[in-house]
């Protein structure tokens, strides 16, 4: 059987600053109609910013939607068209206040593929040069230290529920032992 899903008819029910919700209806390989309600979203990055010593640089932020603080690793939103790198580049200078000598390319993830589109893209940054931190006005957040040990074994435990921190902290320790086996 052939896995796919036609769109015959798309509905914008809501479109707001950051993300468009929209009913959709599809063909599916049977036949038979279906209603799928999809949100678009720009994507995003994330940033494991490193240091020589092994330690993370971590943000500490409350989450409206999960009404609570979460401790993950600094990110933002792409801008419809925006090159992923750019935006890693902008979202560790204005959360962290750090700049970066080497940016790797851990990949991207799709959060959440039953309803949304978004996709994260996700980078190692090492090489670091701290200045000071420029947050957007309406983003209050506290900066913090991790050992990499910790950050994982934390991602592992499930105190750590973050999806964009818990996929490039593992990445990124898979590639830095994968690194350290080779050189």
């Amino acid at each position: 059987m052939e896995l796919w899903e036609k769109t015959v008819d798309s509905q914008v029910l809501f479109e707001g600053r950051i993300v468009r919700l929209r009913k959709d209806t599809v063909a599916l390989p049977n036949g038979h109609l279906a209603t799928r309600e999809v949100v678009d979203h720009p994507g995003g990055v994330a940033i494991l910013p490193l240091t020589p010593q092994g330690e993370v640089f971590l943000v500490r932020q409350y989450r409206y939607p999960m009404e609570e603080t979460v401790l993950e690793l600094p990110a933002g939103k792409l801008e419809y068209g925006e090159d992923p790198l750019e935006c890693a580049v902008r979202e560790l200078h204005e959360e962290v206040g750090a700049t970066a000598g080497e940016f790797i390319y851990l990949g991207c993830a799709y959060p959440s593929p039953g309803f949304s589109h978004e996709v994260i893209h996700a980078y190692l940054a090492r090489d670091l040069s701290l200045g000071t931190s420029e947050p957007d006005e309406d983003e209050f957040l506290e900066v913090e230290r991790m050992p990499l040990e910790e950050l994982v074994e934390r991602c592992m435990t499930g105190e750590i529920k973050d999806a964009k921190t818990v996929i490039a902290a593992l990445k990124a320790k898979l590639l830095l032992e994968k690194e350290a086996s080779h050189g």
